[in-house]
């Protein structure tokens, strides 16, 4: 099993991320503003991309600490490559008011081309995460 990993620091209270990663209005701001559900511990939340969309249960969700989720639906080209696969944040507040962000998408089956795109647009929506909460104004696809 491989994973997706990025650690990235960012300028704000671990309260500040945590509600962008764990209410509909924070994950419309970084992640796709076609975002509903109910994204609470037991809930499930809809990420849709045009056609497309993910359906993740929420595993998880820990107030300014943790939230996991696992994908459960997927209408992707590829998609049933995520199916099974774990989604998490983990947060730890720093000094100076900044918070460490440990992202992970676990449990694919391998190294496939539909991995390598996933892991690059993972990048580029941590740094919409990071922008959204240091700025108010992410980069949602």
């Amino acid at each position: 099993m491989v994973k997706i990993f990025r650690n990235l620091e960012i300028k704000a209270s671990a309260e500040k991320v945590y509600e962008a990663i764990s209410t509909l209005q924070g994950l419309c701001g970084w992640w796709t503003k076609e975002t509903t559900g109910i994204p609470t511990k037991g809930g499930e939340i809809r990420f849709g991309f045009g056609d497309y969309f993910n359906i993740m249960h929420v595993i998880e969700s820990v107030n300014n600490k943790f939230v996991q989720w696992e994908v459960k639906s997927s209408n992707f080209p590829s998609g049933n490559e995520w199916l099974g696969t774990f989604i998490s944040f983990t947060l730890e507040e720093k000094e100076n008011n900044t918070t460490s962000v440990k992202f992970e998408h676990s449990n694919w089956q391998g190294f496939t081309d539909f991995y390598g795109v996933c892991n690059y647009h993972w990048g580029i929506f941590m740094v919409s995460l990071k922008l959204l909460c240091e700025t108010g104004k992410g980069t949602p696809g």
